[in-house]
């Protein structure tokens, strides 16, 4: 009798890992999609940057 309750209970935790590791696998799946959202933002962002710095520079440099 005690063996079948233990066996429940070791059953009913490995249920519960598994629903857990998949809850932070999916977690984990979103964290690393914001990831890479946010560093595209950042070399747009960049890019946009260098490029009007280069048109100011030119601009002076033209005025020269």
């Amino acid at each position: 009798m005690s063996k079948n309750i233990a066996l429940q209970k070791i059953e009913s935790h490995e249920k519960l890992c598994r629903i857990m590791q998949k809850q932070t696998h999916d977690r984990m799946k979103q964290l690393e999609n914001q990831i890479n959202r946010i560093e595209k933002i950042m070399i747009v962002c960049a890019g946009t940057l260098l490029a009007g710095m280069a048109g100011i520079i030119l601009m002076l440099l033209d005025k020269i």
